[in-house]
């Protein structure tokens, strides 16, 4: 089977939300809520240069793994620094490679943008996730994530 990687449209929005309640449905700290995804999608695709949405598509078009990024001025850096979400492959093609080509497309992306650094979460839970970033050289750091409502 083929797979072609390239950002998101606006088109891929039912695939994107239905990758997101998957995400969502095994994470702790969020709720799979397919309007509020819908709002967050389309304003990352409004803003194609401060934010992407990679996808990788099957041979019928549709979306089956994403991850997102947007770009912050990261002051250690003194530069853009790409924060990296929503990396979640559909369960039916999990294990051939998708997650790592998605996610180096995005990174390939950042680097065009002038990112010079990446970043992300991963659910403390989530052992497969965090072996997969550990297999591809995503580094632990000494910071922990705090959040707070506004």
């Amino acid at each position: 089977m083929k797979f072609t990687f390239a950002p998101a449209s606006v088109n891929d929005l039912p695939d994107l939300i239905q990758l997101l309640d998957t995400l969502f449905s095994i994470e702790q700290d969020f709720t799979p809520q397919p309007e509020k995804q819908r709002r967050g999608l389309e304003r990352l695709l409004a803003d194609g240069t401060r934010a992407c949405i990679m996808v990788a598509r099957d041979e019928s078009g549709h979306a089956i793994a994403m991850a997102s990024a947007q770009l912050v001025i990261s002051t250690a850096e003194g530069a853009p620094s790409a924060w990296i979400e929503d990396v979640v492959v559909s369960a039916a093609y999990r294990g051939r490679g998708l997650g790592k080509q998605v996610l180096a497309a995005l990174l390939d992306w950042a680097r065009c943008q002038g990112a010079t650094r990446a970043q992300l979460l991963a659910d403390l839970d989530n052992s497969p996730a965090l072996d997969f970033y550990n297999h591809l050289g995503w580094q632990g750091t000494r910071l922990g994530a705090r959040r707070i409502a506004l």
